[in-house]
């Protein structure tokens, strides 16, 4: 005691240990002590980092325990864990010797009974409803005659072929199935694919785009169900662009998938029939409409027959409407002689008053004055030259009276211009009190200048002033 410097006792046989030897030897005996426990608990501030690790806690109402899942630990799991549900997990203690804290390697985690598998189930349901993922107002109507049906289910159970056999009972139509597992690993994930994957195809393309998808699966408890029931699958069912109808499992069973769905089957034979009409139902309306179709068009000519005989017992005979016509036909045809002779004889006097002023003297005679009146417009130099020294003399004269009027042209004798700062002439007193500051230009330059009112009333003239003229 009081020592000031570490010394090590004879037959001391407790050296000091560094603190990572002190850790290691911590986590050597906590992982050989609890190799293998289970832990029943809450989840509680689950989060999922961007490398694919898991990060949890897991309590009760006395004490609590942090928990980790690694990246392969996490792809395995059946369900996503969410805040608040009760588990069952599996795994392996451990230390953390960077935080000094100890906790658990959670290799395999389940839900703690059918009541932890509800509330998780119920919990899903009012987030995804809060999100508007179920609401009415998203539900689209199905085609009443679908040509392309994609099913999404399994290949090997008895859903398809109940769903084929029942197709070809109702109305054949085309169907496309997009196989996929319906339980256990890596369902969800087939079933919200095979979703997308109809919505992806062309519609020109060499797999036809379905109009309608079903989703369907045969009964079983809620674990068989589960996958239905993930987040993956609602999302893809509730953001397809193609009408779905939801056929999981019997009718007393309900999964998230068909609250997302257009529409909901009791079950997937239901489903075929919801999808399809009656071909035979069909067949039967269309000849109804046939025939009602023929009896309309008979009842329709009969009683056209019937207007179109009322109407021409009110019309004039064919007889007594041509027959003014026919008469003006006569009186025109009479008078038709007569007047193609007169015409003729017309035209033949026409002709020879024309024929009389054809001479060959009276051409000659004006193509001889035409020459003349153009000899006498033909230019001479002489004239053109008088012409321009005359009008040179007239710019000249025209250039000194511009001379003359310039308005700078007074301001060498002594005279000064006057003008507003911002532009314009000013021309009487009155304007130049009331712009006060002006500019007055003289031949060799512009000076400022501003007018102020003297001590008797009167306006003075520019004053000098600094740097300007006042």
């Amino acid at each position: 005691m009081g020592r000031l410097l570490a010394e090590q006792a004879p037959g001391d046989n407790a050296p000091a240990l560094t603190v990572s030897e002190l850790s290691g030897a911590l986590k050597r005996s906590v992982e050989d002590a609890f190799g293998h426990v289970r832990v029943r608990g809450e989840v509680s501030g689950f989060k999922r980092v961007a490398s694919g690790h898991c990060y949890l806690t897991l309590k009760d109402d006395r004490a609590c325990i942090d928990g980790v899942i690694w990246k392969g630990g996490a792809s395995a799991l059946a369900f996503r864990p969410e805040d608040g549900i009760e588990v069952i997990a599996t795994g392996r203690l451990t230390t953390y010797p960077g935080r000094s804290k100890y906790q658990i390697v959670i290799e395999r985690m389940e839900l703690a009974g059918a009541g932890a598998l509800m509330a998780l189930l119920d919990q899903r349901r009012r987030a995804l409803a809060a999100e508007g993922l179920f609401d009415r107002e998203r539900k689209r109507p199905l085609p009443f005659l679908p040509r392309v049906i994609g099913v999404v289910t399994s290949p090997t159970g008895a859903v398809i072929r109940d769903i084929l056999h029942r197709l070809e009972d109702r109305c054949p139509t085309r169907v496309l199935l997009w196989p996929v597992i319906v339980q256990g690993e890596g369902a969800a994930a087939q079933v919200a694919a095979a979703v997308r994957g109809f919505a992806e195809l062309a519609s020109d393309g060499p797999i036809p785009r379905p109009d309608l998808i079903i989703v369907a699966r045969g009964g079983g408890s809620i674990e068989d169900l589960w996958a239905f029931n993930e987040e993956i699958v609602v999302r893809a069912v509730a953001e397809s662009p193609i009408p779905t109808i939801s056929a999981v499992g019997h009718e007393t069973d309900t999964t998230l998938c068909d609250f997302a769905a257009d529409v909901r089957a009791p079950t997937p034979t239901a489903a075929a029939e919801i999808a399809v009409p009656v071909r035979a139902d069909l067949l039967a309306q269309v000849a109804e409409l046939g025939l009602r179709a023929g009896r309309c068009a008979r009842r329709y000519h009969e009683r056209g027959g019937e207007r179109l005989a009322a109407t021409a017992r009110r019309l004039p005979s064919l007889e007594r409407l041509l027959q003014p016509q026919r008469q003006r036909l006569d009186d025109i045809g009479d008078r038709l002689p007569r007047a193609l002779a007169r015409r003729l004889a017309e035209a033949r006097g026409e002709l020879a008053d024309a024929a009389g002023a054809l001479r060959p003297r009276l051409l000659a005679e004006r193509v001889e004055r035409g020459r003349e009146r153009l000899a006498s417009l033909r230019l001479r130099p002489e004239l053109v030259s008088a012409r321009i020294a005359d009008e040179r003399e007239r710019l000249d004269r025209l250039w000194r009276l511009a001379e003359q009027l310039h308005p700078d042209k007074p301001l060498a004798r002594g005279y000064a211009r006057v003008e507003r700062r911002q532009g314009g002439v000013v021309g009487r007193a009155a304007e130049a009190r009331a712009a006060g500051a002006l500019t007055l230009h003289f031949a060799d330059g512009a000076v400022p200048a501003r007018v102020e009112r003297s001590g008797s009333g009167s306006y003075v003239g520019a004053k000098p002033e600094q740097p300007s003229l006042l």
